[in-house]
């Protein structure tokens, strides 16, 4: 069995989908990720919010190894007029026991290009300040446009400061 990891863009989640991106999901949640939610975050909740995540703005990528869904990242297309130029990068996940073996990266550089693809020249994102992946979005040109205070609550109360990133992309 190959151990290549495999990047796919999914235009639907099937049944097995959302059981592996609930997981996924709530792995990352546990291991304190702050993408919105707060553990513990049980299955069927992780499952409710992929059976909704889908529709004509949103794009999905995955990362599998050995057939296993160890990451995924969501590009979400601005449809209002004045925004049709941009997209936002959202809820980048890579599952604890595959980080740093550049999947945060082949994710975020799928996303880019078909950003380019749908004619959309700024990214946007945001992100818990000090996490490990302001690392990754300074790494790959992202520019910290600001910081909210106190936006977002961890497990045990704590509130922590989230940083917005922009990058302008060359279409």
């Amino acid at each position: 069995m190959s151990s290549e990891h495999i990047v796919s863009e999914l235009s639907e989640i099937s049944e097995s989908g959302l059981q592996s991106l609930a997981g996924l999901l709530v792995e990352v949640v546990d291991d304190g990720a702050s993408i919105g939610f707060l553990p513990p975050l049980s299955q069927a909740e992780a499952f409710a919010y992929w059976s909704g995540a889908m529709n004509d703005d949103v794009i999905l990528w995955i990362v599998q190894r050995n057939g296993e869904t160890v990451g995924s990242v969501q590009l979400h297309l601005c449809s209002r007029p004045n925004g049709t130029h941009r997209a936002e990068v959202a809820k980048l996940m890579v599952h604890p026991k595959a980080r740093r073996k550049g999947i945060g990266r082949m994710l975020m550089t799928a996303a880019e290009e078909r950003a380019k693809l749908e004619n959309r020249s700024l990214l946007v994102l945001d992100t818990r300040a000090d996490d490990p992946s302001n690392l990754l979005y300074r790494s790959m040109d992202y520019i910290e446009a600001g910081r909210i205070p106190q936006y977002a609550k961890s497990a045990d109360g704590e509130l922590h400061d989230t940083v917005y990133y922009y990058k302008k992309l060359t279409l």
